[in-house]
């Protein structure tokens, strides 16, 4: 195998068209699929490989890379790409799949012979268009020379959390971090709920905490998405981020830890995509605090 290897992305939405993109700026050669077939033919223009079958795309591949909607997803392409993996492809599994899930993707790549590597990613639609996403990695050492030019294509840095990608560690660490950016989320769509509510120009509570330590950036991004209108095209849907808000609060029920504002957040996304929000932008949980009639 050369310093470039042949990569297989399974899974081409927001996140996975983006990481194809840049695989493909970075020179390697890349096959691409996706269930619905017209979300993954634009990559053609950029150099992907577009198959028609999970098979098609990892025949011949040196890494594997799978960007999907959850683990049980995951677990059925990968069934359908079995016939064609060959022993020793390595498998970068990117999807947000929860920790529950990893032992048995893991399980899957030791049946069949794959150096798997439990390897969620930090960001959102613009990080991974810039190729500026923060890999969490964790697999064998003996591996990585064949893995590192694909982390290196589509993020900033990677972040390694161990060597055995079973265990979860990278998918542990990723539940950690989305369960803050989950509670942020839902913390800014309820604060400009409640400014609407008691007639409360939202700029005077910016101009409040400004500078301060209450002042975050991404309360200003996502609170902008909101009051301007700009909810799609979405970084990260309303019905992903209820998917990832249920896997935390799963995670907590096994750890014995109690997470009411996941759970809560989690509702809120819930009530969101029922009023018609599923496929905005996360930030979009905001209408959740009004009733559907009155939401506009």
């Amino acid at each position: 195998m050369t310093d470039k290897p042949t990569v297989s992305v399974l899974g081409t939405g927001i996140m996975g068209a983006a990481m194809a993109r840049n695989l493909c700026r970075a020179g390697l050669t890349v096959r691409a699929w996706n269930r619905t077939r017209e979300k993954a033919e634009p990559l053609a223009a950029d150099g992907a490989d577009v198959t028609g079958t999970p098979a098609e795309a990892v025949e011949g591949a040196d890494v594997v890379l799978t960007m999907l909607y959850d683990g049980a997803t995951v677990m059925d392409v990968m069934r359908e790409a079995a016939p064609a993996l060959r022993p020793g492809t390595v498998w970068a599994q990117c999807t947000t799949a929860g920790t529950e899930r990893v032992s048995d993707l893991a399980a899957f790549a030791r049946e069949h012979g794959l150096v798997f590597y439990d390897a969620p990613v930090l960001g959102t639609r613009q990080p991974a268009e810039e190729g500026k996403l923060t890999v969490l990695a964790a697999g064998p050492e003996e591996g990585r020379e064949t893995v590192t030019p694909v982390f290196d294509a589509v993020g900033a840095k990677t972040v390694w959390t161990g060597t055995d990608g079973g265990e979860g560690s990278a998918s542990r660490l990723k539940l950690v971090a989305n369960s803050w950016v989950l509670a942020a989320t839902a913390a800014t769509g309820e604060v400009l709920a409640l400014a609407r509510g008691l007639g409360v120009d939202p700029q005077s509570f910016f101009d409040l905490i400004e500078g301060g330590p209450l002042d975050m950036g991404y309360l200003r991004a996502k609170s902008a998405l909101v009051l301007d209108g700009r909810l799609t095209p979405p970084s990260f849907t309303v019905t992903t981020a209820e998917k990832d808000a249920r896997l935390i609060v799963a995670a907590g029920e096994r750890a014995g830890v109690r997470l009411d504002v996941a759970a809560a957040t989690a509702e809120r996304l819930a009530r969101a995509a029922a009023q018609g929000h599923a496929d905005e932008d996360m930030a979009a949980a905001y209408f959740a605090s009004f009733d559907e009639k009155n939401d506009g």
